[in-house]
């Protein structure tokens, strides 16, 4: 069991990026996938989380109308849409999973990580 995330970049304030998470070693449809962030020297923290039957939860305010998640299940993915990145964004990003029923908010409740993606927002 893995999980791969890819897209990350640098991006100036105010522009967008898509992060893809891609699982291996077993079928994404019935797992929930959450999103989490760490800026460097702050603890970690989770944006959205979309269950297995689709339904979208925001584990952060400062993200509402900014960010949405999305699951492509032909592709074995979640994607994570980030708009209107503020400076200070700069972090990185990791999907995780674990066999939940619904998301949850603390990072202890997963065990299944991806390694991370770099987001670097700069003007």
């Amino acid at each position: 069991v893995s999980l791969v995330e890819s897209g990350g970049g640098s991006v100036q304030p105010g522009g967008s990026l898509r992060l893809s998470c891609t699982a291996f070693g077993f079928t994404l449809d019935y797992y929930l996938i959450a999103w989490f962030c760490q800026a460097p020297g702050k603890e970690r923290e989770g944006v959205p989380c979309i269950s297995s039957g689709d339904g979208i939860t925001l584990l952060a305010d400062s993200v509402k109308g900014r960010f949405t998640v999305s699951r492509d299940n032909g592709k074995n993915t979640v994607y994570l849409q980030m708009n209107n990145l503020r400076p200070g964004g700069t972090a990185v990003y990791y999907c995780a999973t674990d066999s939940l029923s619904i998301c949850r908010s603390l990072g202890s409740s997963y065990d299944h990580w991806g390694q991370g993606t770099q987001i670097t927002v700069s003007s």
